[in-house]
């Protein structure tokens, strides 16, 4: 066996993986998408996305991913860049790379209930601001609606942020900023005009994964509103666990829009990391 044939075998395990978990069930998504219960071919199911409630759910899930992908794409790159940035202390930077990754993947129910128990209607942060005489629950805040779900999100969306961007931050050369100075350009010009330029392609590319991974979520809404707002992965777990509306072929249907919206998002990710390429070769 030749090293070139070695090196194929070594990609097994990796393409073996994705077949199984990522191509075989997407292809199993929207053939159902496209069956009714009896396994004939037909349009209804997707038909049944243009209905109202459907298109609400979809407009919900995209308005919070989007919010949430924006706020904590400039906090994670504020973040990242006051822990990287020159002459700061040595000691920020790994911690502040630990922190992004626990915070990144602690989500679900444990995110849902630690929310609950800090800013719910009983929670630490609402009894002591109840105290200071701001009745914030008296406002119309609420930890259980679009507002909550999205502060909830942030949690977990700007360290994802900070471990995805920190890379293209890194690779700024210093030259530029040594040339911006040299002639005559303040810290705020050097960003304006040569720094945010630079790592644009790589800051809306990050916003992008940042936006597929709140349009996906699943457990921390379901867990923080029990279902009472209207976003499609909630939908798709009523649809295809429910006792009594069970209907598989409608959360094929939605799982089929959202695997649309996901590869337009993967597309235009791609596009963005080709450009941001070109600045940190």
């Amino acid at each position: 066996m030749n090293r070139q044939a070695i090196r194929w075998l070594g990609t097994v395990p990796f393409f073996a993986y994705t077949a199984i978990f990522l191509l075989i069930p997407t292809g199993e998504i929207i053939v159902q998408a496209f069956r009714n219960p009896s396994g004939r071919f037909t349009f209804a199911n997707v038909r049944g996305l243009f209905d109202a409630q459907i298109l609400d759910a979809f407009e919900t899930t995209i308005k919070i991913s989007l919010i949430t992908a924006v706020l904590g794409g400039v906090l994670g790159l504020l973040v990242a860049q006051s822990a990287l940035r020159d002459g700061g202390p040595l000691w920020i930077r790994p911690v502040l790379t630990t922190f992004a990754g626990v915070a990144s993947n602690f989500a679900g129910i444990p995110l849902a209930f630690a929310f609950i128990a800090t800013l719910g209607s009983t929670g630490i942060v609402t009894q002591l601001l109840n105290s200071l005489g701001l009745h914030v629950y008296s406002h119309g805040f609420t930890i259980y609606g679009m507002v909550g779900l999205s502060l909830t999100y942030l949690y977990f969306q700007f360290p994802l942020m900070v471990l995805i961007i920190s890379p293209a931050l890194e690779g700024i050369r210093p030259q530029w900023r040594e040339a911006a100075v040299n002639a005559g350009a303040t810290s705020g010009q050097y960003w304006r005009l040569v720094g945010l330029p630079a790592i644009l392609p790589s800051l809306l590319g990050a916003m992008v994964l940042l936006f597929g991974n709140a349009f996906s979520a699943y457990a921390t809404p379901y867990a923080l509103s029990s279902g009472y707002i209207n976003i499609v992965p909630v939908l798709i777990g009523e649809a295809v666990n429910g006792d009594l509306a069970a209907n598989p072929q409608l959360g094929a249907s939605l799982a089929f829009g959202m695997i649309v919206v996901i590869a337009a998002a993967i597309a235009v990710y791609a596009l963005l990391q080709r450009r941001a390429a070109r600045w940190l070769r």
